[in-house]
């Protein structure tokens, strides 16, 4: 029996408007439906592939703040989030989220503000602005993740280490095994391996299962380590006139 808390997403294009931008993204474009069968899924692909935008439709129409904190965040310092969520139903399974949390890389300063500002002597602030921005992704990740939750991560490389994104590869397994579910939109080759997920690529033009070692996260950054003189060599070479 499928239990995640999101089961499927479909798209009704006759809610997004004939010159919307969101028309143009070629790996959105043939999107009608989209199962979620796993505790983890994994969103691979090149830049504005439409990654972020679909994870962030998910997280809105779930019932999150655009930029991001947990369902009782409700704040707004630039509204830039797309019309997509107001055409995707979401299929929920029988269980409730017992938590959860929606990540934006981009606009997590914001976040961590208003996290300040929301505490009371009964939820008290973890100082995120007093770390390092790697520390208090961490911070975050250590503090939120158990089982039972919902967690909606656009980019949570952006702050870590490649040996802190292992700590938070651990972190994600042992959370899912849990009970809690997972929509990682990510470019990181640590997070891309995380067990039994399902890797969907964004590449192509349509969205597609691929398997690990068809991302090109794995495959760049293989040929980076495997060869490094001869890339250099070949990325840095003057311009034949």
């Amino acid at each position: 029996m499928n239990d995640l808390f999101i089961r499927r997403l479909d798209l009704d294009w006759d809610r997004v408007e004939e010159r919307s931008y969101l028309r143009r993204i070629p790996a959105l474009q043939g999107l009608r439906g989209l199962d979620f069968t796993t505790p983890v899924t994994l969103f691979a692909g090149e830049n504005g592939t439409g990654k972020s935008t679909l994870l962030e439709a998910i997280a809105v129409a779930y019932g999150f703040n655009p930029e991001g904190g947990t369902r009782n965040y409700n704040f707004s310092t630039y509204d830039s989030h797309s019309d997509l969520c107001r055409a995707i139903h979401l299929t929920k399974g029988y269980r409730r989220a017992e938590g959860g949390y929606f990540l934006r890389a981009e606009s997590f300063y914001n976040v961590a503000t208003k996290e300040m500002e929301y505490a009371d002597p009964r939820h008290p602030s973890r100082r995120y602005h007093e770390r390092s921005h790697g520390e208090s992704f961490l911070e975050l990740f250590q503090w939120r993740l158990g089982g039972g939750g919902l967690f909606l991560f656009d980019e949570p490389e952006a702050a870590l280490s490649p040996q802190r994104q292992m700590t938070l590869l651990a972190e994600i397994y042992r959370s899912a095994q849990a009970g809690s579910q997972f929509v990682l939109a990510t470019h990181s080759p640590i997070l891309l391996a995380i067990p039994g997920a399902v890797l969907l690529s964004f590449d192509g033009g349509a969205i597609h299962p691929c398997a690990y070692e068809e991302t090109g996260s794995y495959q760049i950054t293989k040929l980076f380590l495997g060869d490094r003189e001869r890339v250099l060599r070949e990325l840095l070479a003057e311009p034949a006139d």
